[in-house]
């Protein structure tokens, strides 16, 4: 026993400084390349800072609806709400989720709403949507601020991210630069 204690105590000491102290400065150091020295795209609007990798929450009808959050839209602690789809109280609140997006919604029918405006992410704070979530709400925004479903549908097209290198991962849309854009348009 006396020769494998002092080999583990100096394999725990060695990790102990690699991951306390050389692999966090080793990302640290890394980040500071990117964009915004790893601190995140922060985007000003209406003197309000925002971060965009971050989901925000939009719940007037003029606006496009983000994902549902199960963290109330809170970056301090993000998580998934952990209901498993047998689960009744989670049923029912997406049954309530999908009963309120018809009622502001008139004309689009249950089967037409995309899942990812029904259901949370597993962090609670997905910044992103698919084009389907933004699609779907088209008519209530145009119908509400007097806009053009075909100018609506050009603004989407554009704010879509395509895949990475055009084959990982779906089109996505962040719906705080949609908004955004929303906005700004005449």
């Amino acid at each position: 026993m006396k020769k494998h204690i002092l080999p583990a105590i100096k394999l725990t000491a060695v990790m102990i400084l690699f991951f306390t102290v050389i692999y966090p400065l080793a990302v640290w150091g890394i980040a500071q390349f990117a964009p915004n020295a790893g601190k995140g795209e922060i985007i000003e609007h209406n003197g309000k800072k925002h971060y965009v990798n971050i989901g925000q929450s939009f719940t007037e009808d003029n606006y496009f609806w983000p994902r549902p959050s199960a963290v109330d839209y809170n970056a301090a602690g993000s998580g998934g709400s952990n209901k498993g789809p047998s689960n009744e109280e989670y049923l029912a609140e997406v049954q309530a989720r999908i009963d309120t997006f018809l009622v502001h919604n008139p004309g689009v029918d249950k089967s037409e709403i995309p899942v990812d405006l029904v259901t949370a992410s597993g962090s609670g704070l997905d910044p992103n949507f698919s084009v389907q979530a933004a699609k779907v709400q088209v008519a209530r925004i145009a119908k509400i601020r007097g806009i053009d479903e075909v100018k609506l549908n050009q603004l989407i097209d554009e704010q879509t991210e395509k895949p990475l290198w055009g084959m990982f991962g779906p089109e996505k849309i962040n719906v705080l630069k949609l908004n955004i854009a929303l906005d700004q348009l005449k």
